[in-house]
């Protein structure tokens, strides 16, 4: 008898998940709840990190494992980061037989040459120690690999080896005897139900959770809040990275466009190009010795804590990309970065000849649902990969283009299990954790042990405090200066963009415990008004997506108020670090030891 799998999320997980399981004979049903195009992969510039069977010269699985753990400030799990770097050649070599065209050594502006002639170009980007970085397009990397992997799997629907549901948003997991075993979704304007035998979620990130952010409008922690409405361990939540570099223009105060912001690429910066100031100062060599290619948290949390020095805390600085054309010839940034050169042009700026202003933006959480190496969460039956689940491989700050390869390889070892037929989870071995409701249903859930990654933390069944229950409303104080501003949402009912205003002030770049205790009772506040029982008859997708975001806000206050130091992406101002620390920041405002 076929095998069903259930895929929710359209991004490169998800897409390249479904077509290996339809390839090998799986009764495959995709899920997203937009087009198969609406996802964070789409919209990727930097491209995807590996070594490949003929490397860059010098490099090596080695230096990237190195590399992966020193971004991650010793907090990843090496035994991911170990599998992850070793196995990433075969994905890359399954993608070119799904159609991706890597950019080749012969017409790769930018890119290191392989040493074998017209092989794979490979870049150079933040934190690497050497070139390993494939595009395809250019900066345009993650539209052509979904292009691509869109293209297969609608190849496969119209030959009937996969079914296909855009615009069915999945609002519960259903299970049976402690196990995973369906979804419900909304379609059309009705719910609908689906009986499977495993699903895999991969749904992307929470970037909307942010005043400013590089994500498109999807991205709204679906899956996330699914995880743990069902009872599943998650990790790391207080880790969300920052881009530092996000075009400051008109896009920006649209965050409910599908396409969002433009992000400027790290691989700009890789390419030559600075940070200045508004006085024209290049700055960054005051706050690391990498400058503007150290890690991407001390990059956006520099320019937050220049901006401060300079009394302009709600203000921007400025990419000067004008060195790169001076140093590799006319035209070399259109031939580049196209996708960039339009968007900027697009917006008034010719960054061959001016400056683009930029400023950190939510981009990646590190965090997400915990899963072991094999992809399986805490829960039988329930699989993660990509944004939403957390392997450990990211630690506390991910380094540059392992996100795409992430998802590929966790996504592939997802399917890999599920195909083995060994059920790989012992649903008998419950804990004896909190247990909550699911949204739909009534129906109850507890933990089952699956082996989970270092730092993995069982959050459990969604606290009352989390969910639904008042606790004394919080008014959000001033916040540490941001490139952002705007956080005083003090008695104002929810709305998406007061809790946006929220988390940029109070847990954004720079965080302390007086305003994550203060973002935590407002949030409790908004909690007790928007996530009644009542929601889940509700026909409109924003209402899931609504309380989806707060309680994923919740959670990752939570989190970032239980983590007493400053580490990765998770900046404390008011916790003093030990000397000894490896981010120790001696003085306070320099980040030369991150």
């Amino acid at each position: 008898m076929t095998r069903r799998l259930a895929v929710v999320g359209s991004g490169i997980a998800g897409l390249y998940a479904a077509l290996l399981a339809a390839d090998a004979g799986v009764d495959v049903v995709l899920l997203t709840k937009g087009s198969l195009d609406n996802s964070n992969t789409w919209y990727a510039q930097g491209g995807i990190s590996a070594v490949l069977d003929v490397p860059a010269p010098g490099d090596t699985v080695a230096a990237h494992i190195a590399d992966t753990l020193r971004a991650g400030a010793g907090h990843c799990n090496e035994d991911a980061v170990r599998l992850m770097c070793t196995q990433a050649r075969q994905d890359i070599a399954a993608l070119q037989r799904y159609g991706v065209a890597f950019d080749t050594g012969e017409g790769g502006a930018g890119h290191e040459n392989t040493e074998n002639d017209g092989g794979p170009a490979l870049g150079l980007e933040a934190a690497h120690s050497a070139p390993r970085i494939l595009h395809a397009g250019g900066d345009a990397t993650g539209a052509r690999v979904a292009g691509a992997l869109i293209q297969a799997v609608l190849s496969r629907r119209d030959e009937g080896r996969l079914t296909l549901l855009t615009r069915a948003h999945v609002t519960s997991l259903l299970a049976r005897d402690g196990r995973v075993d369906g979804v419900e979704y909304l379609h059309a304007g009705r719910h609908a139900r689906l009986d499977v035998d495993a699903v895999l979620l991969a749904t992307g990130g929470a970037g909307q959770l942010f005043a400013q952010t590089t994500n498109p409008a999807v991205a709204t922690a679906d899956g996330l809040a699914l995880a743990v409405r069902a009872g599943a361990a998650t990790a790391d939540l207080e880790f969300f990275q920052f881009h530092p570099t996000c075009l400051v223009s008109a896009a920006t105060a649209h965050p409910d466009r599908l396409d969002g912001p433009l992000l400027i690429s790290e691989a700009v910066r890789g390419e030559g190009a600075v940070l200045l100031d508004s006085g024209g100062r290049r700055f960054m060599k005051a706050y690391h010795p990498d400058a503007e290619l150290a890690p991407r948290d001390v990059v956006s949390r520099s320019i937050a804590l220049h901006l401060a020095k300079l009394g302009d805390p709600n203000g921007h600085v400025y990419l000067d990309a004008r060195p790169i054309e001076q140093a590799r010839g006319a035209r070399f940034l259109q031939q580049r970065f196209p996708t960039l050169t339009r968007g900027t042009l697009d917006a008034g700026i010719d960054w061959t000849r001016e400056l683009v202003p930029v400023a950190p933006a939510a981009h990646y959480w590190m965090g997400g649902v915990a899963t072991d190496l094999h992809a399986r969460t805490s829960i039988p039956g329930l699989y993660a990969a990509g944004e939403v689940a957390c392997t450990g491989v990211q630690g506390a700050n991910r380094l540059a283009s392992n996100s795409l390869l992430e998802g590929l390889v966790f996504g592939r070892r997802a399917v890999e299990d599920f195909l083995s037929g060994d059920r790989g989870w012992d649903a008998s071995r419950g804990s004896d954790a909190p247990r909550a409701a699911s949204v739909a249903g009534g129906l109850r859930w507890t933990h089952a042990s699956a082996p989970l990654p270092r730092n993995a933390s069982a959050h459990g069944a969604v606290p009352a405090a989390l969910e639904g229950a008042a606790d004394r409303p919080g008014e959000p104080g001033g916040s540490w200066p941001s490139s952002f501003g705007g956080g005083d949402v003090a008695g104002e009912p929810f709305s998406r963009g007061a809790l946006r205003r929220l988390m940029t002030a109070n847990a954004g770049v720079l965080r302390s415990g007086e305003l994550l205790a203060s973002a935590a009772g407002t949030l409790a506040a908004w909690a007790a008004v928007v996530c009644p029982p009542a929601v889940a008859d509700s026909a409109d997708p924003a209402v899931y997506e609504d309380r989806n975001l707060l309680l994923a806000a919740q959670l990752l206050v939570s989190a970032a108020l239980k983590r007493a130091e400053s580490l990765g992406a998770h900046y404390r101002s008011d916790i003093p670090e030990p000397s000894d620390h490896p981010s120790s920041l001696r003085p306070k405002a320099s980040l030369l030891h991150d």
